[in-house]
């Protein structure tokens, strides 16, 4: 198995975890049972534990004295403007839509691939994202409504996460990715606590939306765990275009536990995504072949 395809299966295992995670937020706060700021400090809470109890059974400290060195903290800044924004909208915006516009964060993780790390991205693989962006656009179908504060919220949450993934793959190797979930949980946990701080009410949690909220914290840390693992295998542009996966999980999601319908454009959007990230791998793989085909 290729460097590529095991970065494209973690990532696939991240999306997962991902729509999970957001699904049952969102359910959790439209119960009315918690206010997003106490959910998103309930959710950071339980799961910087579970990171901490897997800490101590990988035999890694829980700190790590690069916590406060420059990579980690440029990582640590971008992990609070996207777990800060993006809980809001989830919040107050459909999944659907929150979902599809965190969809655009593979263009900007490519633009600094190339910009920041170096990697040299080829023609084909730049046709590849467009067509997966194009598929996005045929589902947010930009629209004077789609510059609402709530969508604003989404896309300052897609920015922050997609720099937070560059920022990993410039992490310290060395940093193990217990360690690396305990920070960021921290984060999240910081994130619920400025959310509070704004919130006209806070409502503590009820007993339906608090084990809404551990399912949450379990989701996630599956995610952000395979997320971390793909980012430090293959290359970015390879493995960047399957967190288009996340957009899947989000539709059927939303179609199942919170009735929104999608129509015909949104399932056409979804199939470019889905072709165009299935296209970029099985390129990548032939050319891997051809690679290791003896002279």
């Amino acid at each position: 198995m290729t460097p590529n395809l095991r970065g494209a299966l973690w990532m696939i295992l991240a999306m997962l975890g991902f729509g999970i995670e957001d699904a049952f937020y969102k359910a959790a706060v439209a119960t009315g049972g918690i206010s997003p700021g106490v959910a998103t400090i309930q959710f950071g809470l339980t799961a910087m534990a579970l990171y901490a109890l897997f800490a101590r059974q990988q035999g890694v400290p829980v700190w790590s004295p690069d916590y406060l060195r420059k990579p980690l903290l440029i990582r640590t800044g971008f992990e609070i403007m996207g777990r800060l924004f993006f809980a809001l909208a989830l919040a107050f915006t459909p999944l659907s839509t929150t979902s599809a516009i965190l969809q655009a964060a593979p263009l900007v993780v490519m633009l600094g691939a190339a910009l920041v790390l170096g990697e040299t991205i080829g023609p084909r693989r730049w046709i590849a994202m467009a067509v997966g962006f194009t598929g996005v656009l045929l589902i947010i179908r930009p629209t004077p409504e789609a510059f609402r504060a709530d969508a604003v919220l989404a896309i300052l949450g897609m920015i922050g996460f997609a720099c937070r993934d560059l920022a990993t793959r410039t992490a310290p190797p060395h940093v193990h990715a217990a360690q690396l979930g305990v920070l960021g949980f921290a984060v999240v946990t910081f994130a619920g606590v400025l959310i509070t701080v704004f919130e006209p009410h806070n409502i503590l949690p009820s007993p339906a939306a608090a084990a809404l909220i551990c399912g949450t914290a379990i989701a996630g840390v599956i995610g952000y765990t395979a997320i971390t693992w793909a980012m430090r295998t293959g290359e970015v542009s390879v493995v960047a275009p399957f967190r288009y996966a996340r957009l899947l999980v989000a539709l059927v999601l939303a179609y199942t536990i919170f009735d929104e319908r999608p129509d015909a454009l949104t399932l056409a959007g979804a199939a470019l995504i889905v072709t165009s990230g299935a296209w970029s791998l099985w390129r990548d793989g032939r050319a891997g072949a051809r690679a290791r085909k003896p002279l």
